[in-house]
């Protein structure tokens, strides 16, 4: 059975196929590829464009979204294998996705880290132990990587150059200043995905304490010798942005100060200069820029580049809704017809 969790564990072929069915899906949004369906939306974390764009995409296709919030609308959950329940979990997991994978036939996981201790976060636990015990496939919505929000960017991409081709492009993926230590998540996943599709990619942060988790550049150099391309970590702002084709913006904390974010934060502060301004794209080969969103204006990026003809921010936000619904269709389809007797699965 196929999950939905990095687009690490797909081949190109797939990859590809899914960016073109959200293209397809982005010219004629209305179909009957989730009929008679349903997800459950199971958020640990707060939501604007994920839970909307999910929601929708599910409606547009013919099916059907429940939203839950553990400890919030739907009981708390363990997640550790033979721990004694008596804390604030009322339930394991190894219930709560077999029951939900009676009820549904895909579910979606949106969980962010602990931000205390990275070994432990780096797992993925809630994640691994919804695909362990699920018997639907299960999508990420993000919890150490962002995988939706990858294919949503890379189709943002391809409509910019007018070309499925990136191989060529420099692409810069800049850390920015903000006031909070925030997820590696989509830092990862842009890494990933520009790396993959064979583009020249530059990893711009303050010190080499801001460089990604091994686990991710490991990815990348693989996906470099496998796509072509190239992959350099830079400390030089100028450098980095001088002649390239992209420029992608996202804040992180340092690993090596998890959980020590007051440590991290001095360094943090003395680097607000990082902040994407119309200065730095003024050096690039007429580059498009994009973020993630949410984003702090004259933080992360000024007004003037995020209300420019450059900034797709938008586009790619917009893009969620068509790549999702090419990911359920497309895992609702190799799961196959849901039976009567759901009991026996």
């Amino acid at each position: 059975m196929k999950h939905f969790l990095n687009t690490q564990d797909l081949s190109r072929a797939e990859l590809d196929a899914l960016l073109a069915q959200a293209a397809a899906f982005k010219r004629t949004p209305f179909g009957n590829d989730l009929k008679g369906r349903a997800i459950a939306l199971v958020f640990f974390n707060p939501s604007m464009r994920t839970r909307t764009s999910f929601e929708l995409g599910a409606f547009q296709l013919g099916g059907h979204a429940i939203v839950l919030q553990p400890g919030k609308d739907a009981w708390p959950i363990e997640f550790d294998a033979g721990t004694v329940m008596d804390g604030e979990a009322e339930e394991h997991i190894a219930e709560v996705a077999r029951v939900l994978g009676r009820y549904v036939d895909l579910i979606g996981v949106r969980a962010f880290p602990k931000f205390v201790d990275w070994a432990e976060d780096r797992q993925d636990k809630v994640l691994r132990a919804f695909a362990r015990y699920s018997p639907v496939p299960v999508i990420n919505m993000e919890t150490i990587t962002h995988p939706c929000q990858e294919l949503a960017h890379a189709l943002a991409l391809q409509e910019h150059f007018g070309t499925t081709d990136l191989r060529g492009k420099k692409y810069v993926l800049t850390w920015t200043y903000h006031p909070k230590p925030l997820n590696t998540a989509v830092a990862n996943s842009a890494l990933t995905i520009a790396t993959r599709l064979g583009m020249d990619v530059t990893l711009l942060c303050p010190t080499p304490d801001y460089v990604l988790d091994e686990r991710y550049m490991d990815w990348a150099a693989r996906n470099v010798a496998e796509s072509g391309g190239s992959l350099t970590v830079s400390h030089d702002i100028e450098n980095a942005y001088r002649g390239a084709d992209v420029v992608y913006a996202k804040s992180w904390g340092a690993l090596p100060f998890f959980g020590r974010w007051q440590d991290e934060k001095p360094i943090r502060d003395a680097h607000r200069h990082f902040i994407v301004d119309e200065r730095k794209m003024a050096l690039t080969n007429d580059a498009v820029f994009s973020h993630c969103l949410p984003l702090r204006r004259n933080v992360k990026a000024t007004d003037a580049v995020m209300d420019s003809p450059a900034c797709i921010a938008i586009d790619e936000a917009e893009n969620r809704l068509h790549v999702q619904k090419a990911v359920m269709a497309w895992l609702a389809s190799q799961a196959g017809k849901r039976e009567s007797g759901m009991g026996s699965r």
